[in-house]
């Protein structure tokens, strides 16, 4: 095993700087520093257990180096004063001590600076060519009101002269003796993601016709005169590097490869020690939000960073959803020389550790939900969807329990599995009933159309079985079952209720609840598919329920490539994350698909990030999104509906699938407090709150008890 990362897990070196390893933790804006910037305790126990799961060198990021200017979160950690250095000190300190190095992003926000953090003008190359932001379509009321402030001045745009500029390197120079002031490694000078200097670099932004635009030698003088200023003020031992755009994804007249290619080499001349690879987007498409820095496709940036590496001599850091395996190749072939991870150190901070141990298989995996990054755009701390101790790490650290007792947990669905893993590692006795014939619950069904969903529920079964949890499926909790087993304290996890809606039409033999879709690609069973499916389909299904549960979600996420027992026209009622993510599971498999949402916006459910580009996929697909639709009815092959301006309209439909009527379900709490019990509900039970809500309901409750 430890052969299998031979090239991840050994020593690496950034200038004078020596690496444990090749694993880095990528600089994340996670607004969690005080309202000052200065680093207090959140932020340095975030970063203290980056560093205890054995990242070789952690980067600090958007560390602001002239706050409250350039400012881009409510909580950005700052640099930008003498004051910050005491918490950056704390910080760097408590990192030292697990072996882990740690730098600093140094950071201007330029034209991203936040609305309403401060009274200064934004300062920018040009002023910006106009075009339509369609950020707002994708944004929920309440997202609405988190990002903007009807009160808040509005800011002045300031085009930077000469003596702008220089003021600015000299900004970055300081923060820079700074951050080797407070006992930091390092300092990434952050040159891409449209903060300043990306803004100078973008031929799409900078419209100067001055020595500082025009030409790239012109657009990256900027941010060659920040390392000269830096240099001069650190020396030349003091690692110093650069993250930069090696392409503006989808951005007409953005930055190119060779662009990057060709500031890879001045920044490598003007004296830099590394260059982290990194990329944009258009940022007025909410679509392409996900195609750059935090990527959907895998390895979306692996070939730029090759390029580069083949550019220049300095080692090169790449980032982007690219699994430990294929990195390890990738470094073994020069490709490039450091992995950068953001989200799968969130998801599992100890995965340094873990693969250095040969312990792969326990990594519990991001599933690339954009929990994290929505966070930030909404100007919220960060959190993580599947490690509900990510920036609560003192306050959900799993502590031996004080009075360990038998505990019963009912349901055994991501929230029922967490909370008895949770509760078995304090030390209590453990017994999970689960009233079906396998662990997972919603979560094998989410796991057909999003396959990231299936390593959850892989690592979350692992899991339960490794521990010395007492699982009984096919075992419905009665009072009388409890009683037996002599606990009083019982964990109600069963998920939500999902009943029909009263929709006219909906009992025909072509429309699909979401129960009956759910137990069709989960491979479940239920006692209306025999009505509703041919023989051909019953027999996968049974043959995918026998051959168990992992092998059934392949099996069917595999035949339905060539093969899916539904019409080539589907209307999906209910438009928010299970009705979207059936639509592209079906789109993808060649159906026509519509969705009705009653409400104004689709995507209820989906973070933010998530929900941008899924949306913008489904359009790219010709999947027909249709909103504030009511007075649904279902006819003879096709849907009636309501549409925004009163119209009756109907679309054709081969079959409907009914994707609402999820509601918390408290029938089993009720009854068991009636019984006397301690009863503790939890997850879609309470209200759907989806994989997030389980599974931060299960880590409060397990520090309860």
């Amino acid at each position: 095993m430890a052969d299998r990362f031979a090239h991840l897990t050994r020593p690496g070196r950034i200038g004078s700087l020596e690496l444990k390893n090749r694993m880095v933790v990528a600089a994340m804006g996670v607004n969690l520093a005080e309202e000052d910037g200065r680093c207090g305790e959140r932020i340095l126990a975030y970063h203290e257990r980056q560093a205890k799961g054995g990242a070789g060198l952690i980067v600090m990021g958007a560390t602001g180096i002239a706050l409250p200017a350039g400012k881009v979160q409510p909580w950005q950690a700052g640099i930008s004063d003498d004051s910050h250095i005491p918490g950056l000190r704390a910080v760097a300190d408590a990192c030292h001590h697990y072996g882990a190095k740690i730098a600093a992003q140094i950071h201007h926000g330029g034209l991203v600076a936040a609305q309403g953090f401060n009274d200064s003008p934004v300062w920018l190359p040009s002023l910006p060519p106009q075009g339509r932001n369609d950020l707002g379509d994708y944004l929920l009321e309440e997202e609405m009101m988190a990002l903007y402030n009807p009160d808040a001045p509005k800011q002045e745009m300031h085009v930077m002269t000469p003596a702008d500029i220089a003021a600015l390197a000299g900004l970055y120079a300081d923060a820079a003796a700074r951050a080797q002031e407070a006992g930091l490694d390092g300092v990434e000078i952050h040159a891409g993601h449209g903060y300043i200097i990306s803004e100078f670099l973008s031929p799409a932004m900078n419209q100067r016709d001055d020595e500082y635009g025009g030409s790239l030698q012109n657009r990256a003088r900027l941010l060659l005169e920040v390392i000269a200023a830096v240099r001069a003020r650190v020396g030349a031992d003091f690692p110093v590097w650069v993250k930069m755009d090696s392409q503006e994804y989808r951005r007409p007249n953005g930055i190119t490869l060779e662009d990057a290619k060709a500031t890879a080499r001045l920044v490598e001349r003007a004296g830099v020690d590394a260059i982290a690879v990194s990329g944009y987007h258009d940022p007025d498409r909410g679509a392409t939000h996900a195609d750059s820095n935090i990527p959907h496709p895998v390895e979306q940036m692996v070939g730029n960073a090759t390029a580069i590496r083949g550019s220049v001599s300095v080692p090169v850091f790449a980032a982007g959803r690219i699994e430990p395996e294929s990195a390890d190749r990738h470094i073994g072939a020069g490709h490039f020389d450091f992995l950068s991870m953001g989200r799968k150190l969130l998801a599992d901070p100890d995965l340094p550790r873990k693969i250095t141990l040969g312990q792969r298989e326990q990594v519990r995996p991001c599933i690339y939900c954009y929990c994290c990054a929505s966070q930030i755009y909404v100007r919220k701390p960060v959190k993580c969807a599947v490690n509900p101790e990510t920036a609560r790490e003192r306050e959900r650290t799993i502590v031996p329990a004080e009075n360990p007792r038998h505990i019963a947990v009912v349901g055994g669905g991501p929230g029922g599995m967490e909370a008895a893993r949770r509760l078995s590692l304090r030390g209590h006795r453990v017994t999970l009933l689960e009233a079906s014939g396998r662990l997972g619950g919603t979560l094998q069904f989410a796991a057909i159309p999003y396959e990231p969903n299936q390593r959850l529920l892989r690592w979350l079964r692992q899991q339960v079985k490794q521990s010395a949890i007492d699982v009984q499926l096919n075992t419905t909790a009665t009072p009388a079952l409890l009683e037996s087993l002599g606990v009083r304290d019982v964990v109600v996890a069963t998920g939500a209720r999902r009943d029909m809606p009263a929709i006219p039409g909906g009992d025909r033999d072509f429309v699909f609840s979401g129960d009956e879709m759910r137990a069709l690609l989960a491979g479940e069973d239920n006692p209306e598919l025999p009505r509703k499916t041919s023989a051909l389909t019953r027999a996968l299904v049974g043959a995918a329920t026998r051959t168990g549960a992992t092998a059934s979600q392949g099996l069917m996420r595999l035949a339905s490539r060539a093969w899916l027992p539904l019409g080539r026209r589907i209307t999906i009622i209910g438009g928010e994350l299970v009705g979207l993510e059936l639509a592209e599971f079906l789109a993808e498999r060649g159906r026509e698909v519509t969705v009705l949402e009653a409400s104004s916006r689709h995507g209820k459910g989906l973070f933010l990030m998530r929900r941008m580009r899924l949306i913008g996929e489904l359009k790219e697909m010709g999947v027909s999104l249709v909103a504030q639709a009511s007075d649904v009815h279902i006819l003879d092959g096709r849907v009636a509906y309501t549409n925004e301006r009163g119209q009756e309209r109907t679309v054709a439909a081969d079959h409907v699938i009914v994707a609402t009527g999820a509601t918390g379900d408290s029938t089993l709490a009720d009854t068991l407090i009636a019984a006397g019990y301690n009863v503790h509900s939890i997850g879609d039970c309470t209200g759907v709150g989806y994989i997030e809500g389980a599974i931060e309901d299960a880590a409060e409750l397990a520090m309860a008890l």
